[in-house]
């Protein structure tokens, strides 16, 4: 165990980290039961003033230039490399997550930080003519993209550096204010970033961050001031923010249930590898974790026994140690609430096939064979160290499974026929799909976002931004002449 010294997790108001007088709640490592710091959290007038903060220098923060507000995040960026260990260190301490997977989280919230920047020069519109119609020969259009003012992000734990470097870095590189609240899980790391980011030159105005938990995120959505809300997390949550924040735009990233077909020609070595290394790093708790396998019949048992094998090599163990594969999840209730969706999996008919067991918040890679798919574990996100295989004889039955879902995420795809690719990609209803890669690849330049209950809009920096900003139009009259 690598020792650590206890530390605090601040709201930030007004251009102040808030340090007394206010009530504080221990934050323990879900996998040791040691406690390594403190959360204060905010009061209703935190809330308030911090609204009032980001709504008061939105115009400021608009007026910063593009180049200014690049290289403003590009210098975090660079700090962030050079506190990559420490970052790594404190995600899996406060999450329990695998050094080697928030070594790899670090790195992605750099190119994230990097991509940002880069963006923030790239706030392009484009020049209209007017003689398109009759009306408008002597007219011409050009269209901007301004900021919308003030941005509420609202992360979630599993990813808790990178899913915020999602939110703060394009808001701040359109040139909007944020209010920012983490997820109450994983505070310590949210100060530290916000510490990292001040320190680069962001201004002291830029972001408010709010600790606390729902209350403190309803004051937030509901408040007129905020102009868009961008939101991580499941189901309910999202539901409640939609009925509370009226006239907003409103971009959710929300959870899956994700699929994952193994065709009958697939290479089934590289699909097995694939499936035990992307459904349970960090515990399955990440949205597009592979959770339903969808395997031809002809080749269910040597797939079985490929993903068994890959499964066992995993290490199950301490988060901050470097050759750990899988650590716990975020807290005892979580792993209880899964081994309870396990149980009722088995006793609807499913096989184990390997794993099935808790300790305290640790739970063992599982694997089920053909549970019913009115079971938890298929038809709602397990959110934990979880895969189903459910055969299938034909591909169009398997799109079909994959579609009889309420989430629409991502999926994979493993065969080798590229006509039969095309077909299921096209097929299938979902946000993104990955041919002879599980549901669980994204890269963070790219458009990311589910349909159905899996959300509205699309996260990546370029096309955050886009919703993020609003388009102004300028028209200009020309002379008419004589």
């Amino acid at each position: 165990m690598i020792k650590t010294t206890v530390k605090r997790a601040q709201p930030y108001v007004n251009g102040k980290w808030i340090s007394s007088e206010r009530e504080t709640v221990s934050i323990k490592s879900p996998y040791s039961g040691e406690v390594i710091g403190e959360q204060i959290l905010a009061t209703q007038d935190d809330v308030e003033r911090a609204l009032a903060s980001a709504y008061k220098a939105k115009k400021h923060i608009a007026n910063i230039p593009s180049y200014e507000r690049a290289k403003i995040l590009k210098r975090a960026a660079m700090l962030l490399e050079q506190e990559k260990k420490r970052f790594a260190q404190l995600i899996s301490l406060e999450l329990g997550k695998p050094l080697k997977n928030t070594l790899d989280e670090v790195s992605r919230s750099i190119e994230t930080l990097e991509l940002s920047g880069e963006e923030a020069k790239r706030l392009i519109g484009e020049t209209l003519p007017g003689d398109a119609s009759e009306r408008g020969t002597k007219a011409i259009a050009s269209t901007f993209r301004v900021p919308v003012g003030v941005v509420a992000a609202i992360t979630p734990f599993n990813a808790p550096l990178n899913l915020v470097c999602h939110k703060v870095g394009p808001a701040f590189a359109a040139g909007n204010s944020v209010v920012l609240k983490p997820a109450p899980q994983t505070t310590l790391v949210a100060t530290e970033l916000l510490k990292l980011l001040l320190e680069a030159g962001l201004p002291e105005n830029a972001v408010n961050m709010v600790l606390g938990g729902v209350e403190v995120g309803q004051q937030i959505v509901k408040d007129d001031r905020i102009n868009v809300i961008s939101f991580t997390g499941g189901i309910v949550a999202s539901r409640n923010i939609c009925e509370l924040a009226g006239m907003k735009k409103v971009l959710l990233e929300l959870g899956g249930n994700a699929s994952t077909i193994v065709h009958e020609d697939a290479d089934l070595k590289r699909a097995a590898n694939m499936c035990a290394r992307t459904g349970f790093s960090n515990s399955g708790q990440s949205c597009i974790s592979v959770q339903r396998i969808y395997v031809h019949q002809s080749v269910v048992p040597e797939f079985i026994e490929l993903l068994k094998e890959e499964v066992l090599k995993l290490k199950i163990g301490d988060p901050l140690l470097p050759d750990t594969d899988v650590g716990c999840l975020v807290d005892t209730n979580a792993a209880k609430r899964v081994m309870e969706w396990i149980d009722e999996a088995v006793h609807l008919g499913a096989t184990i096939i390997c794993g099935g067991k808790r300790h305290g918040a640790t739970v063992e890679p599982t694997v089920l064979l053909n549970p019913p798919k009115h079971s938890k574990v298929v038809c709602q996100e397990v959110f934990g160290p979880v895969v189903s295989i459910i055969p299938y004889e034909t591909i169009e039955e398997a799109i079909a499974e994959t579609n009889d879902s309420s989430f629409g995420l991502q999926a994979g795809l493993f065969t080798n026929q590229m006509d039969l690719a095309y077909k299921v990609a096209h097929s299938l209803e979902v946000g993104g799909v990955v041919i002879n890669g599980t549901s669980n690849f994204r890269l963070d330049h790219w458009p990311y976002g589910g349909v159905k209950n899996s959300g509205i809009g699309r996260e990546g920096p370029r096309y955050a931004i886009e919703e993020m900003t609003e388009t102004k139009m300028i028209v200009l009259h020309l002379p008419v002449n004589e």
